[in-house]
C-alpha cells in the first residue's frame, strides 16, 4: 500500500475512489469501487456479500508485530476470522501473509481515515455502498 494525493492505494492498484453504479451485493455495505488503471477489474466481488460493516472492537495492534515486538503503519482486518495484521506498507506484512496461509479474501482497513475493504482474491477495492457510521478504529502507533 502506498499513499497518493491523500488516497492509499495498493501498489497493483490505481483507485479513482468512486464507487460503482449498482447497490451491495445482497444488502452488503459494501460495493466494488471501480479502477480506473484497470477497467476490466472493476466488476464482481462475491466475497462483498459476507463482508461485516466493521469488526466489534478496535484492534490493540498488529498481533504478529505485538508478539514480536515490531512496528507497524495500518492495520488490516480480517473480514473472515477477525485477525489483525499490518499492512502491506509495514515491515511485517502480516495481513497479506494471513491470506496467503488462510486464503480468507477480505480486510478491512482500521485507519481512522481510510474506509475501504481489499479482496486479496479478486483483487478489488471495495467501498461503503452508504456512508458509515464513525466505528471504533486503529489506535495510534
Amino acid at each position: 500500500m502506498h499513499e497518493t494525493n491523500g488516497r492509499t492505494m495498493n501498489r497493483r492498484d490505481e483507485w479513482n475512489g468512486q464507487a460503482a453504479e449498482r447497490p451491495g451485493a445482497s444488502g452488503s455495505p459494501w460495493t466494488v469501487a471501480r479502477d480506473g488503471g484497470r477497467p476490466e477489474r472493476s466488476g464482481e466481488c462475491p466475497h462483498a456479500a459476507t463482508a461485516p460493516a466493521a469488526p466489534e472492537a478496535p484492534a490493540d495492534g498488529c498481533a504478529e508485530c505485538l508478539v514480536s515486538g515490531g512496528s507497524w503503519r495500518r492495520l488490516r482486518w480480517c473480514a473472515t476470522c477477525g485477525h489483525v495484521g499490518c499492512c502491506d506498507s509495514s515491515r511485517g506484512r502480516h495481513a497479506y501473509a494471513h491470506h496467503e496461509q488462510t486464503g480468507h479474501p477480505l480486510v478491512l482497513s482500521l485507519a481512522k481515515d481510510e474506509d475501504w475493504a481489499w479482496c486479496f482474491v479478486d483483487e478489488v477495492f471495495l467501498v461503503r455502498a452508504t456512508p458509515a457510521a464513525d466505528t471504533a478504529r486503529e489506535p495510534g502507533h
